[in-house]
């Protein structure tokens, strides 16, 4: 596999994670995002003085304490539904996903609901296994034709195989029943954006950035940012995010964006200091640093 193609389909599996984990709701998002501790990097100091040596009983006494033994996992066959789904959320927040799997088929099974196959789907997809997903977000659609998620996780799965129209079918599908969801729009944008339909693209993000002036920020921290294979695309993107930001008077975001623009090869020096919609960015001295500095495009 080349480095290109393998560029290419990490960023696709990223991408496809996040989003359509994000079609489970704020706390399952964050559910995501936990990381668990990691250990202090230990630095040795120059020896100084040689401490005196301890009894066996201090050296006990002073000894760290042994850390916990973690709690056992659930019964697969004795666990209530509620505990089983519980179980498959940590596991799968530990990057566990065969075992979380195990036990969301296992709640299915006792108690199936929309919001367990859609979870059992979004492990499945950390796993690249995107038609198993695809199943399962298509149960969920069984049990309730009127699953929001479901529509919006069938419609990434169609983004993912580059089938635009049918993914925008289920995003506006998901958004007739839940109009007010910033990831539904901005999921819309990004496959209009795929399809180089940067008007309907712009209205979609807009409206995303209005339900949640954080969405951008928020889904560049999960790598999904740059939906798009080509850095045209890439470079295209940010320079509509610096634009949306920048009418909206966030001038650090908006040079933040800017910058990446530049970064990803965007060009046209000339529309960036022209257009209106820069002239407050302009008057910031941020901005003549920027473009004497022409951040180079890295390959």
């Amino acid at each position: 596999m080349s480095p290109h193609t393998e560029s290419r389909l990490l960023h696709w599996v990223g991408m496809a994670l996040i989003a359509a984990t994000l079609a489970l709701g704020s706390q399952l998002f964050a559910d995501d995002q936990q990381t668990q501790p990691q250990p202090q990097p230990q630095t040795t100091q120059p020896v100084q003085q040689q401490a005196p040596q301890q009894s066996q009983e201090e050296h006990e006494s002073t000894a760290s304490p042994t850390p916990p033994t973690p709690p056992p996992l659930v019964s697969l066959t004795a666990g209530t539904p509620q505990e089983l789904e519980r179980q498959g959320d940590q596991l799968r927040a530990q990057k566990r996903y065969l075992d979380a799997i195990d036990y969301y088929k296992a709640a299915i099974a006792k108690q199936a609901t929309p919001l367990l196959w859609n979870k059992e789907g979004i492990a499945l997809l950390f796993l690249q296994r995107q038609k198993d997903a695809q199943k399962c977000f298509q149960q969920a659609l069984d049990l309730d034709k009127n699953s929001a998620e479901g529509l919006n996780n069938l419609g990434f799965v169609a983004q993912m195989e580059k089938r635009y129209n049918r993914a925008i079918k289920y995003y506006n599908k998901a958004l007739e029943i839940r109009p007010g969801s910033p990831t539904f729009h901005y999921n819309l944008g990004s496959a209009y954006f795929a399809k180089h339909d940067y008007t309907k693209a712009t209205q979609e993000y807009g409206t995303a950035y209005q339900l949640d002036p954080n969405i951008f920020q928020r889904v560049s921290k999960t790598g999904i940012m740059a939906q798009t294979s080509s850095p045209e695309d890439r470079a295209a993107f940010s320079f509509m995010v610096a634009k949306m930001y920048a009418q909206s008077g966030d001038i650090d975001r908006s040079l933040e964006y800017l910058r990446k623009a530049m970064e990803e090869g965007f060009k046209n020096l000339k529309e960036i200091n022209n257009d209106a919609v820069f002239a407050k960015l302009r008057e910031d001295p941020r901005f003549a640093e920027l473009m004497a500095q022409k951040p180079q495009a890295i390959q």
